[in-house]
C-alpha cells in the first residue's frame, strides 16, 4: 500500500484543499494514533470539517485508483472554471486558453484526451489529463465557454 499513498501524496502535492500525510504509530506517533482511535495497521483516515478530530475511517480500495478516486469526489474542492476559486495556476491557464471556445470545439478535445488516458504516462501526466477533461466538461456547460450550443459533452 506504501507506494499507491505515496503517488497519492504525489499527485495532491500541489492542492490547496487536500494534505496527504503519514504517521508512524509505533516510531514516535502512539499518541496521536491513540487520540484519534487507530487500533490496527495500516489504518486509513480522513479529516474534514464535519468529521471532527478523530477522522472517519477509509474503508474503499487501497490501490492508487481507489484513493485517487475517494480523493477527488470526497475531500478535493473542485476547480470553479467561472470564478476560478480553489483553481490552481495550471488549471487557470489551461481555463483561458479553453474558455472562448465553442461546446464542439470543448468535446472534440475531451474526447481526444480520454482517448489518451489508458496509454503509457506516468501517474502524474494521467491526473492532470483527468483533470483537463473534467474542466473541458464543465467549461461546455458553464457560461464561460460559447453559450451557443451547449450540451453535455
Amino acid at each position: 500500500m506504501k507506494p499507491d499513498w505515496d503517488k497519492l501524496g504525489d499527485a495532491f502535492k500541489g492542492s490547496s484543499s487536500v494534505v496527504i500525510g503519514d504517521v508512524d504509530c509505533t516510531a514516535g506517533g502512539e499518541s496521536l494514533c491513540s487520540e484519534i482511535g487507530v487500533e490496527g495497521y495500516p489504518t486509513v483516515k480522513y479529516f474534514t470539517a464535519e468529521s471532527g478530530k478523530k477522522g472517519e475511517d477509509y474503508s474503499g480500495g487501497r490501490d492508487f485508483e481507489s484513493l485517487e478516486k475517494f480523493t477527488k469526489e470526497t475531500l478535493a474542492k473542485k476547480c470553479n472554471v467561472v470564478t476560478k476559486e480553489d483553481c490552481d495556476d495550471k488549471s487557470k491557464a489551461y481555463i483561458d486558453k479553453q474558455g472562448g471556445k465553442d461546446v464542439h470545439k470543448l468535446s472534440a478535445e475531451a474526447k481526444r484526451l480520454a482517448g489518451m488516458v489508458g496509454g503509457d504516462m506516468n501517474n502524474e501526466k494521467r491526473a492532470w489529463v483527468r483533470q483537463r477533461i473534467a474542466l473541458l466538461t464543465d467549461l461546455a456547460v458553464s457560461p464561460v465557454g460559447d453559450k451557443a450550443g451547449k450540451e453535455e459533452i
